[in-house]
């Protein structure tokens, strides 16, 4: 199977070492792929949840790019932020073969979660999309820490799989 292969990685020392400066890039990135140009996933268009801005910037920039179980404790992720360029053409193409994809519910304070994932198993890469009634919101992307993680979604993505193939 052929590998799916994702942008070049855009790293801080790339930009001098200087923060400020890569994290307008970053943003920049973000903007470009989710806010100037709306991504589309299978035919249903993607909306942005865009509140509360946090430095001025839309939550969802804020989940891809951060990590913290705390909301508003949350610390930049440089991880995260070198690969902000992957999550956009692996919703574009989520239907490569390479790419695995499937959908679960997640419970939490909010209630119920319908989520659709999209894993690139090679890079350890996951992008979270939560499903609405009429559009889908991009929702966080992370690289998944540790082996035993990564062995915990492709069991749920073998789950799905045996139980209910994604419409395509």
């Amino acid at each position: 199977m052929e590998v799916f292969e994702l942008p070049e990685l855009i790293e801080l020392s790339d930009f001098g070492g200087n923060f400020d400066t890569y994290l307008s890039a970053v943003y920049e990135i973000f903007k470009n792929d989710f806010i100037k140009n709306k991504p589309v996933f299978q035919g249903k268009r993607l909306g942005l949840k865009k509140f509360p801005l946090i430095e001025g910037k839309e939550y969802t920039f804020y989940h891809m790019t951060h990590e913290g179980n705390i909301e508003n404790e949350r610390l930049p992720d440089l991880r995260r932020m070198e690969r902000i360029a992957w999550p956009r053409p692996m919703i574009d193409y989520s239907t490569h073969s390479y790419l695995k994809v499937w959908r679960n519910i997640r419970r939490g304070k909010g209630g119920t979660r319908n989520r659709i994932l999209i894993l690139h198993e090679k890079e350890k890469y996951l992008v979270v999309l939560e499903e609405r009634t009429n559009y889908i919101l991009p929702w966080t992307a992370y690289l998944i820490k540790g082996s035993h993680q990564l062995g915990k979604h492709l069991k749920e993505y073998d789950s799905y799989n045996k139980q209910k193939p994604l419409q395509k």
